[in-house]
């Protein structure tokens, strides 16, 4: 006799068939329980393009003045929508955080630094925000998974994108990056080809050329088991910072692949990997 399904368990499946098969998350975002936050803001223009919009989760009992964080998704910077991570901005509302969950334009609208610019654009409507929906614009904190974190890391470590935005990059406490591509010269694949390749100056697209003494302190973690985007990523930005004398937690989990990754923060599949309460950990202690 087969065991029954359960929501939980066809929620393990589901995950299991996205990391295989990279299909739509969607799915995943709709059945999903999620943690408790106030959803206070809701397709939100940070620009005038139809891309350019967010939705804002807040704690719903949290203290005022909170941190603000904001996350960016991944997906080859050729796909993704704010929808689909609803349950990322409510995990990290629940931990404290008033969450910014951005979308940004992609491929082929805009190529690099195009969505780079978008982030700097919704970081700036998030500070200029903040306040008013309980937050403290001087105590960001960017975050990103696989693409998304590469954006993050950029936003942090390039302040020259947040400035011409409006936003002083000092205001930018921490960095947190999970599974993201930061050291990905020579190009190998195709859309990252299409993406960056028109680029006169291909090492200025890279993180770690822009790593400085006083860099924002970073979070970076990757899965053992990840094979889209290799862990010698983390390693070698973890490493550059390091050496600049910038705070850093390493993070390898065994048995987690690129798309578990990001999918350890919802409420469901947390029990995979601690990255929700490591990563927000190290994120308040450097916002405070």
């Amino acid at each position: 006799m087969s065991a029954p399904i359960t929501k939980r368990t066809a929620l393990a499946a589901l995950s299991g068939s996205l990391a295989a098969a990279c299909s739509p998350i969607s799915l995943f975002a709709t059945l999903s329980p999620k943690d408790p936050a106030n959803h206070v803001a809701r397709g939100q223009a940070y620009g005038a393009g139809a891309r350019q919009r967010l939705d804002v989760y807040a704690p719903r009992r949290g203290p005022q003045a909170a941190p603000v964080a904001v996350f960016f998704y991944g997906g080859s910077w050729d796909s993704g929508r704010r929808q689909d991570y609803n349950w990322v901005g409510r995990a990290l509302a629940s931990r404290g955080f008033l969450t910014v969950v951005a979308d940004y334009r992609l491929y082929p609208e805009v190529r690099y630094p195009g969505f780079l610019e978008d982030g700097a654009r919704a970081v700036a409507w998030a500070s200029r925000n903040a306040e008013r929906l309980g937050g403290d614009a001087q105590r960001i904190v960017l975050v990103g998974h696989s693409a998304g974190a590469y954006n993050a890391v950029m936003l942090a470590l390039d302040g020259r994108y947040l400035s011409a935005a409006g936003v002083d990059p000092r205001a930018v406490r921490a960095m947190a990056g999970l599974s993201g591509p930061y050291d990905f010269l020579p190009i190998r694949s195709e859309i990252t080809e299409r993406i960056f390749g028109g680029t006169d100056d291909l090492p200025s697209t890279q993180p770690l050329a822009y790593v400085r003494p006083d860099s924002p302190p970073a979070f970076l973690a990757t899965g053992a088991a990840d094979d889209m985007v290799w862990p010698k990523n983390t390693i070698a930005l973890a490493k550059k910072l390091r050496e600049a004398g910038v705070p850093v937690e390493e993070r390898h989990y065994e048995g987690v692949d690129h798309v578990n990754m990001v999918l350890a923060l919802s409420r469901p599949l947390r029990g995979r990997a601690p990255v929700l309460d490591e990563m927000t950990g190290f994120l308040r202690r450097h916002a405070s």
